[in-house]
């Protein structure tokens, strides 16, 4: 049972019980039960247990605690009251209980606390003792934030400052919803004013952020302070991107590319346009309390830059019509359309210096400007940059640079040798050929990165679109900052799960899809090794020089659906059933004339008895099929039709019977169990042939009979085989047919009664394997065959797909089938199955298949290699957060030490206990994800062990990969 409805049946015990604590819950003693003096009236709502005590008592015990809500009861019920009018009263720079010589009593003593529990009217004296602080230090030393620095007349706790912080993170609250609650916390019924503090309370928010911003990026430990903080200085780094000086190993960037590519930079360049703001405000009015410190460009020079370039021409795009490029952006009554960035790729974090306002659609000088930025000066890095229109932006992007401010040129040298790619989700949107050449999944060095990091980023950010679109310039850039900040925070200590998660799907599909590659290019090899070479050539050819001809690409012409169809029909198969009996047929005519011939028949001989009984059991499943498909609405001509076909299979099968007996005595007693009224057969395609391989083992049967019937069985399951390959391709060419020119119910319904009859050609297809497959095992065990499992599989369902992704619309639609990307799809092993054809054969494979079975191959083999190189840059990435995490964490250390501006003991002791507090937990996170990842290693090696080995580079030498 659920647990809800358990508790239903104690419900009103707990009503009871809610509605009792409005009174005083039993506690009616006559005197205050601590001091025994006086009559009890006051109560906590903050405290545990809530005993009822005098003025005194309640004023005593909350010296500590003067921020909690106090009721009064009044002889009928509790009221709310304070404790500034029982008495209690705030002394700053002492200790509690400590009196002052000279208190200094605020003015019109109103002084507003804004604390978790609402917003309190406090009792408050500043000290005017000689030598005091200043009376904001004063607030800021006994625990609260002061709204202002001269005479601050509010202030809020930091317990209050510290919860919305993380309150907002995680639910993207605004600060006017945040303190609205307070109010209702103070007041849910409206009959008791409520100072208004909320824009000072909003004030303190901002200054707050801003504060632990500087905290954490060790600027309070610096002596040049605040000002002294360089330009993204104060961005939260992602630990398993390549960090140079931090977590990159002593001459990496001497390795070849072989070696080097596991620290290549992977960057997402993308644009959101729900992050808008409108046109409110303005910089002088509302500027901002960082320049650029965090994830922000530094708005001055981004502005500069935005004038200079503003009506520079951006071409049209060539690709698809893609909005990003065209500019298709209604920004009227709008400061900012939205923001771009340019991030982490492959973890989903923020960069220092990568994020700026837009003004219309994703221009080119904004996007430019954001991944100059990003990039730290002159880095010697290798770079993968991923953009949703990466084909068009990447096009000119030098020429671009040469206008640019030259504080933008540091890296303009590098630029044409950086990788540029779309991210997989956006790829279909673009033309074909974009669709090959900008691809993670061919591209190599890239492992499984997928390019959409930023969406995923986006996702998290949205939902304060709304309060950030009302907020001026300056307000909405610190906002937004600490979010990104928290944002690459949370990915930090979640880097253990999500990298362990990672290669743990890494290492399998790198296993599973090595293995099927493999598999698939062996039954290649066989017939087409000459063929595979040169694949292979190409595919290293083109990975090279990504502007050479794509091998991923069909360079096949497809003809009109008549013309395929017959093409279809007259490919050659391989090893036939015609072809073994006519071999069989030979072989008897050969012993007959030495007198060995085993015939006991005057028409049939062994072999040809079983070739006929084959020959019967699929008329039997012909004959099945078609009076099933009959239906309901058959003509009675249809009908004739169906039985005269009955009829002649059944005196077929009696007559071949007859000359069974002969061969196999003891098939006539099965006959007699079979003839039985409860055993008895209806159709004639249900009556059983006994065949060798289906006789129990009670029946003799001659050993060459078994022989005769494997024979014929694997060249039926070869046949079969072929005849799945021809009917799976008509399928698909037919599917591709009817989503390219049907249009109308008309030519829909002719299509998909076209697909329907393609469909039962391979239901039929794949039945006959299944069949002659188990016979093939019967007979097996008869003969004592060993390995034909391996080269007679188990054709299970999903392995009847085509070589291509098809997907009927209407029934993906229906059945909300998922489908397999690219980078995880399997081709089945069929299509490895090439058969033992003769050379003449081979050569006669249509130009159709052998284009597909390329571009298969160069598919499978890129699946392979993608995986590999996920696993390998998935270790590469532990042991970089490894490193940085005990980097962070000496650095803290050094700055232990720090004096800091006043130089007195306590601040000193401060500075330390930061520091070594901050140093401590980044050692915590390391020992946690060296515990969490201590049997990756173990679980790589045994993956590795029950898969094929790894592919072995294909690169001739080192010198031709870096080429």
């Amino acid at each position: 049972n659920h647990p809800l409805q358990a508790w239903l049946y104690d419900r009103d015990v707990f009503l009871a019980e809610d509605i009792r604590r409005e009174g005083r819950r039993g506690m009616i003693e006559e005197l205050c039960p601590r001091c025994l003096s006086t009559e009890p009236r006051y109560r906590c709502q903050d405290c545990e247990g809530g005993d009822v005590l005098c003025q005194e008592c309640i004023v005593s015990s909350h010296r500590y605690n003067g921020l909690h809500a106090i009721e009064a009861w009044n002889g009928f019920c509790f009221q709310h009251t304070m404790l500034k009018a029982l008495g209690l009263r705030f002394q700053l720079n002492h200790r509690i209980g400590d009196k002052c010589s000279d208190p200094i009593v605020p003015q019109k003593d109103d002084f507003v606390v804004i604390h978790v529990n609402g917003v309190h009217e406090v009792g408050l004296n500043f000290c005017g003792c000689v030598g005091a602080p200043e009376r904001f230090v004063q607030i800021l030393r006994f625990g609260w934030f002061p709204a202002t620095t001269g005479l601050p007349k509010t202030a809020a706790s930091l317990a209050v400052l510290k919860q919305f912080h993380l309150v907002s993170f995680e639910s993207k609250c605004s600060v006017f919803e945040f303190y609205q609650a307070l109010t209702r916390l103070t007041d849910n019924a409206g009959v008791r004013p409520v100072r208004n503090r909320y824009r000072a309370f909003l004030n303190m928010v901002r200054e707050y952020r801003h504060l632990k911003i500087l905290k954490r990026a060790r600027r309070g430990h610096d002596s040049t302070g605040a000002e002294g903080t360089r330009i993204g200085e104060c961005a939260v780094l992602c630990p398993a991107c390549p960090q140079p000086g931090l977590n990159l190993p002593p001459g990496w960037d001497k390795l070849p590319l072989k070696e080097r590519w596991i620290y290549r930079l992977f960057l997402g360049i993308d644009a959101n346009f729900r992050l808008k703001r409108r046109a409110i405000s303005s910089e002088s009015a509302d500027p901002s309390l960082s320049k650029g410190w965090g994830y922000f460009v530094e708005q001055e020079a981004y502005s500069e830059h935005i004038s200079v370039h503003a009506e520079d021409a951006q071409p049209k795009s060539t690709c698809s019509s893609h909005s990003a490029v065209n500019n298709s952006r209604l920004t009227d009554g709008l400061s900012a359309s939205g923001v771009g960035s340019a991030g982490c790729a492959r973890h989903d974090c923020m960069r220092p210096h990568s994020v700026g306002d837009l003004q219309k659609g994703e221009r080119y000088a904004n996007m430019d400007y954001l991944l100059l930025s990003s990039l730290p000066p002159d880095t010697l890095l290798d770079v993968v940059a991923s953009y949703d229109i990466a084909c068009q932006w990447c096009r000119n992007l030098i020429a671009r640079t040469l206008t640019y401010a030259k504080s933008l040129r540091t890296n303009e040298g590098r630029l044409g040798s950086f990788t540029y790619l779309v991210p997989k989700f956006h790829l279909p949107a673009h033309v074909e050929s974009c669709q090959t050449q900008f691809s993670f999944n061919f591209h190599p060095y890239v492992g499984r990165t997928d390019g959409e990091a930023p969406e995923r980023g986006w996702a998290h950010i949205n939902p304060i679109a709304t309060s950030t679109a009302e907020m001026g310039p300056g307000s909405r850039r610190d906002t937004l900052d600490d979010h990104f900040g928290d944002w690459n925070w949370k990915k930090t200590f979640q880097m253990g799960p999500t990298l362990l998660r990672r290669i743990t799907l890494a290492v399998k599909e790198s296993a599973d899809q090595t293995f099927r590659y493999h598999q698939f290019e062996l039954g290649l090899r066989k017939k087409l090794t000459k063929e595979v070479k040169e694949w292979e050539a190409e595919v290293l050819a083109w990975e090279r020089d990504p502007t050479l001809p794509s091998p991923f690409e069909s360079r096949v012409k497809r003809m009109p659906f008549l013309l395929f169809s017959v093409r279809l029909l007259i490919v050659k198969p391989g090893l036939t059933q015609e072809a073994v009996r006519r071999t069989l047929a030979e072989e008897d005519r050969k012993l007959q004339k030495g007198g060995n011939a085993y015939s006991l028949h005057p028409t049939y001989s062994g072999s040809e008895l079983i070739a006929v009984g084959l020959e019967l059991e699929e008329q039997q499943r012909r004959v099945e099929i078609g009076t099933r498909s009959l239906g309901n609405k058959a003509t009675e001509d249809m009908k004739a039709k169906a039985v005269s076909r009955e009829n002649s299979l059944l005196r077929r099968i009696q007559q071949w019977i007859t000359v069974q007996e002969r061969y196999v005595p003891g098939t006539q007693l099965l006959r007699q169990d079979e003839a039985a009224p409860e055993n008895s057969v209806k159709q004639p395609w249900q009556m059983p042939l006994f065949l060798p391989s289906s006789l129990p083992p009670t029946i003799p049967c001659d050993s060459r009979l078994v022989s005769f019937e494997w024979r014929l069985r694997t060249a039926q399951a070869q046949t079969a085989l072929d005849e799945l390959r021809r009917a799976l391709r008509l399928r698909s060419f037919l599917y591709i047919d009817k989503d390219r020119f049907s249009r109308g119910q008309r030519q829909n319904t002719r299509s998909q009664t076209l697909i329907q009859r393609a469909q039962v050609k391979v239901d039929a297809a794949a039945a006959k394997y299944r069949t002659a497959r188990v016979a093939i095992m019967r007979l097996g065990l008869l003969k004592g065959e060993v390995g034909w499992e391996a080269e007679y599989p188990c054709l299970e369902k999903d392995d009847v797909q085509p070589l291509h992704v098809e997907m009927n619309r209407d029934v993906e639609k229906k059945k909300k089938k998922k489908k397999a990307s690219e980078g995880r799809r399997k081709v089945s092993w069929i299509w490895g199955k090439l058969g033992e054809a003769d050379e003449e054969s081979i050569a006669e494979v249509n130009e159709d298949l052998r284009d597909d079975l390329r571009v298969e191959w160069c598919k499978s083999r890129a699946r392979a290699k993608r995986w590999q190189e996920e696993v390998t840059l998935l270790k590469e990435e532990m042991r970089r957060v490894l490193v940085f995490l005990e980097v962070e964490a000496g650095t803290w250390e050094s700055r232990s030490e720090f004096q800091g501006v006043c130089g007195d003991e306590a601040q000193q002791e401060g500075y330390r206990a930061y520091a070594l507090q901050q140093a401590a937990i980044r050692r915590e996170i390391k020992s946690k994800f060296e515990e969490m990842w201590e049997d990756v290693d173990g679980y790589i090696k045994l993956q590795g062990e029950t898969k094929a080995p790894v592919i072995p580079d294909d690169a001739e030498s080192e010198d031709e990969v870096d080429e």
